[in-house]
């Protein structure tokens, strides 16, 4: 992760210092794209001990950071709880509780509603982030939120992040509700904008469904990387990737976006566009677990591409 201060303050918090943590969600402002990441990196850090958070709500429990970083907190327990195995290896206890802990994350992000800014996107992010426990995707509450959302901020990277990945095959939705949501963004979106690179997240879980489903071996990789050498797909992320490139982005997910292409480029057998991207990345295993799409772990698979290209 290559936000330094966001960085500092993380390991503030972890030793107890929760008014690093509040002052660096200040700082975002309102940068909803940045606001969002950093609640996301703080409740990774409150996973394992939310002490410091807790404090900080005793202190000021109407503080809507606060509120949305416990939020953040419990949807990434009920991910913890439900594990990363497709369904038929997950248990019925794992759902429960996958279910009962993105219940009560909701209903804090309903609380953060009524306490953040008018004009904040993020309360209504992390309650369609919660509807990974249920699938109500073809519902009016779905489409009010992301209505709601949108109107605060039309192209919020990990808004769209979310509505993509609820619309894949993998979760509650189809391959083409999917591409449909990734292009459209994409599409609309002005020039350097992360949500440019959503097709490349939705060309992964294409691949990952179709050839590498529940197995990550050299010949689901093999069959993977034939579909990114097809030379439409290859045209297609390229014109994505140049419009990226075409404009400034924040620092919010640009560090996703270059992991993104890196593994495009790596599938793809591209070993000099390849070692460009990684070589923009450096040391930052960035916030993206697309790699383990393709291989047993991030961290493995993003060291096989980097002794590839190297």
């Amino acid at each position: 992760m290559d936000d330094h201060a966001l960085r500092a303050a993380r390991d503030k918090a972890r030793a107890g210092d929760w008014v690093a943590a509040r002052d660096m969600v200040a700082a975002a402002g309102s940068d909803w794209e940045l606001l969002a990441r950093r609640i996301v990196v703080l409740s990774d850090a409150a996973v394992q001990n939310d002490d410091w958070l807790y404090a900080w709500l005793r202190s000021t429990p109407d503080d809507a950071a606060a509120v949305l970083i416990q939020a953040a907190t419990l949807e990434a327990r009920a991910g913890d709880a439900r594990g990363d195995a497709p369904a038929a290896r997950t248990s019925a206890e794992q759902f429960q509780s996958f279910a009962e802990l993105s219940a009560a994350a909701a209903e804090v992000s309903r609380r953060a509603i009524t306490l953040a800014r008018a004009d904040d996107p993020v309360p209504y992010i992390r309650l369609l982030a919660a509807m990974f426990a249920n699938g109500r995707v073809d519902t009016p509450e779905f489409r009010d939120l992301y209505s709601e959302a949108q109107r605060r901020d039309p192209y919020h990277f990990e808004l769209h992040l979310t509505v993509v990945s609820l619309l894949c095959q993998k979760w509650y939705g189809s391959h083409e509700q999917m591409f449909e949501a990734a292009r459209g963004v994409a599409a609309a979106a002005r020039p350097g904008a992360n949500v440019v690179m959503l097709p490349f997240l939705a060309h992964f879980e294409y691949a990952m469904r179709e050839y590498g489903w529940d197995r990550r071996t050299t010949k689901s990789l093999a069959a993977c990387s034939r579909y990114f050498q097809r030379p439409q797909v290859r045209e297609e992320l390229d014109g994505w990737a140049a419009k990226w490139r075409a404009g400034s982005h924040g620092p919010s997910r640009a560090m996703t976006c270059r992991h993104w292409l890196a593994l495009a480029y790596f599938l793809s057998g591209r070993r000099a566009e390849t070692k460009a991207a990684l070589d923009e990345i450096g040391p930052y295993l960035g916030p993206t677990v697309a790699w383990a799409y393709f291989f047993p772990s991030v961290d493995g698979g993003f060291a096989t591409a980097w002794k590839w290209a190297n």
